[in-house]
């Protein structure tokens, strides 16, 4: 089964003036397309392994395989997180009660998620993320697979990668994720939710 760059559910203009549509459409075709190309290589190189039986670049496969597969699944619902935007999108119902419950206030998540995301060391995520009881978390994640928590389930990221937004916003990475929560499909975290 080959993995495929899934379609957008809207116009790569369309997140303007918030995300600027030449960086949608680079980080889409360009960026997630090549985390594509290299998680269906991945997986050939590691059936190939299993089927000469010569597993002595396994690791190296593997590596790529996570790397290339958390990238395409981390950019995958980053893309779903996203709509049309608004200076005063925000969270509502089962989502907004979730976040209150676990955060405190919706200004307590929002500080809290900002923070933690502007401070990724390098390339990665912000990610919001709920337990099987449904408290949710903020945590980072580096690159895409360092420090992923086992048994949550992700309900947001933010994508703070250089290439995600450094057209319009360069180094201003704070810049770039108070718009985002002006771009955030809440529908879409809900479902998750």
């Amino acid at each position: 089964m080959d993995y495929v760059l899934p379609k957008l559910d809207y116009d790569y203009a369309d997140l303007e003036p918030h995300y600027d549509a030449q960086t949608v459409e680079l980080h889409h075709i360009k960026h997630h397309a090549g985390y594509v190309v290299g998680l269906n290589n991945a997986v050939t190189k590691l059936k190939e392994a299993r089927e000469s039986g010569d597993f002595s670049l396994v690791k190296h496969w593997e590596k790529e395989l996570a790397f290339h597969g958390a990238g395409h699944e981390l950019h995958s619902l980053f893309w779903k997180n996203l709509r049309k935007g608004s200076d005063e999108n925000k969270a509502e119902g089962k989502v907004l009660e979730a976040i209150e419950k676990s955060f405190g206030s919706y200004d307590s998540f929002v500080n809290q998620f900002s923070s933690a995301t502007a401070t990724v060391e390098g390339s990665g995520w912000g990610v919001l993320a709920s337990d099987a009881d449904g408290n949710l978390q903020v945590f980072t994640v580096e690159n895409h697979q360092k420090a992923f928590i086992p048994g949550y389930k992700i309900l947001l990221v933010c994508d703070v990668w250089e290439h995600a937004y450094y057209l319009k916003y360069q180094n201003r990475r704070a810049e770039w994720i108070e718009n985002f929560f002006k771009i955030i499909n809440w529908e879409e975290v809900e479902k998750r939710l």
